[in-house]
């Protein structure tokens, strides 16, 4: 892209990159509020789109999530190229129209499925926003203001994981799911004519080639491959079914194929020649184990409230906000601290954090405290948000100039396929456990074939009651239930939790003593933080 570096800037923050900042915040504000909002939905869409007493598997309506993040993950890697060739004004208005459209589509879908398509179409504008806003907003400010101008973007990045589930809450509870991406609309028809107004024109310059072949590789191999794991509960943990193996085996032999292939041209989609740099292939290890574990795990956390403690979704999003608010404390702190201390000196003090605050999940029940819950919940953000900047900072500290931005592109990358990787695996542990329940008899018809098991009628006396009442199940079954529905829960955490103890292991092997930093180099482009 064209350098920023040849033009003057003035060393105050002037009324015209203000208003650049607000295009940017406020294509920010919808990208990742709506990677948030929706995990609060997700036993509501279990029960809508479910019929009678039975509601689609977990692991299923769990999709809803990874497609958006498989999305963005597909989308990361062509924003450079796209603006470059079509032009970073033209492409950012683009990137809102199709989250806006992918947004009301959404709202109109009448199956999980076809949810889970119209999640993809959003994801693919939500996913060039970020990168996007941040291309506009260094080449309006220079590098010598971006700092003060990431506070600014900062502010959404902070808020997010705090009002989407409470907002996603209350819209579910006062409207209807629909709302969740109806409220998309006007956001994006105001940031439309917002950028169009503000944004100046600029003349698309095609640079380098685009590496169409890896693309089509990655993401279909990914998404083939997780789809077969998911599709693990409906066959009944059969490996062996052809849903499950044909779609793990294509998608495995398409990933091999990516990585045979991203050796080969010049500008590969991700460029693995990078992971020569040891710093930034244990940050990249590293972040790949936090993020699976974390954001996978995190993903659970307003299901329990709703289908274990029996919580209204808006309910659900207020006792999930201290996560935020955790994180809210510890990340401006890292941010400080990240330039004048090793990165292998906080990132495992962040992830040790979690540690801690995880097995405090592990050991839940269907009585456990709240007093006990929500400081476990602040924990866990106040080591995420040591943790994930940090690691960020290390990946790409000691790349050189001109491969920073590559760099950020593999480092964004890995954290969008390793929260959808921990989302489909959580979300099939905890769909597997909860079939292990016994089936409650005499409800075999009402179930869908294989019955209703003691979980799930547990489950839906405290999600669904008017469905619960038509059953007419003995209580006993469903205090047996809520237990076993409680443990599938403290049993997957518990894997979760594994899989961050175990991060510890590459964490420290994170540089202790301080290294020279490229990343202000004039000549580099920055690096992109999604989110």
């Amino acid at each position: 892209m064209t350098s920023t570096t040849q033009t003057d800037y003035p060393e105050h923050i002037d009324a015209a990159v203000l208003k650049i900042a607000g295009v940017v915040v406020l294509g920010a504000i919808m990208s990742i509020l709506d990677i948030t909002v929706v995990n609060v939905a997700l036993p509501t869409f279990q029960a809508e789109f479910g019929s009678g007493g039975h509601e689609i598997a977990y692991s299923h309506v769990a999709w809803t999530v990874t497609a958006y993040t498989l999305a963005l993950a597909t989308v990361i890697p062509m924003a450079g190229w796209a603006a470059d060739r079509f032009g970073t004004k033209r492409l950012y208005l683009t990137a809102i129209l199709l989250f806006t459209l992918g947004s009301a589509l959404c709202a109109t879908a009448t199956s999980i499925d076809m949810l889970i398509a119209f999640r993809v179409l959003q994801g693919l504008g939500g996913g060039m926003l970020m990168p996007l806003g941040m291309t506009i907003m260094t080449r309006a400010a220079g590098p010598h203001r971006m700092g003060r101008l990431m506070a600014i973007l900062g502010v959404p990045m902070l808020l997010g994981p705090i009002l989407g589930p409470i907002l996603g809450g209350l819209l579910i509870q006062q409207a209807s799911w629909h709302w969740i991406f109806l409220i998309n609309v006007p956001l994006g028809a105001t940031a439309l004519v917002y950028a169009s107004k503000v944004l100046a024109k600029d003349t698309p310059e095609p640079s380098e080639s685009f590496d169409f072949l890896g693309m089509a590789l990655m993401s279909p191999g990914l998404a083939l491959f997780l789809f077969g794991v998911s599709s693990l509960p409906q066959e009944g943990g059969d490996f062996g079914a052809p849903r499950v193996w044909v779609s793990m085996l294509v998608g495995a032999v398409l990933m091999l194929a990516f990585v045979w292939h991203s050796f080969r041209p010049e500008h590969p989609l991700l460029d693995l020649r990078l992971f020569k740099n040891r710093n930034l292939t244990v940050s990249v290890i590293t972040m790949f184990m936090f993020a699976a574990a974390f954001f996978g795990g995190l993903l659970l956390v307003p299901t329990y409230f709703q289908q274990i403690r029996g919580e209204s979704t808006l309910h659900a999003g207020l006792l999930v906000a201290p996560q935020g608010l955790g994180a809210m404390l510890t990340m401006p702190i890292a941010g400080r601290l990240v330039d004048k201390m090793p990165v292998g000196r906080i990132a495992p003090v962040g992830i040790a954090l979690i540690v801690v605050g995880m097995f405090g999940l592990t050991q839940i029940d269907e009585h456990t405290s709240y007093a006990v819950l929500i400081p476990m919940l602040v924990v866990m953000g106040m080591g995420m948000g040591s943790t994930m900047m940090p690691l960020f900072t290390s990946a790409l500290k000691t790349l050189t100039a001109h491969e920073v931005a590559r760099g950020s592109t593999l480092v964004n990358i890995t954290q969008q396929i390793s929260s959808s990787v921990g989302v489909a695996t959580m979300s099939v542990l905890l769909t597997n456990h909860l079939n292990d329940s016994p089936v409650v008899p005499g409800t075999e018809s009402a179930g869908g074939g294989g019955g209703i098991t003691e979980a799930g009628a547990a489950i839906l006396s405290n999600t669904r009651p008017e469905v619960f009442a038509r059953l007419g199940v003995d209580p006993a079954y469903v205090a047996r239930g809520l237990t076993d529905a409680a443990s599938a829960f403290a049993q997957t955490y518990w894997v979760a939790w594994v899989l961050v103890a175990l991060t510890l292991v590459p964490a420290l092997l994170l540089p202790r003593r301080r290294e020279v930093t490229h990343l202000l180099d004039d000549e580099g482009q920055p690096p992109v933080v999604v989110h």
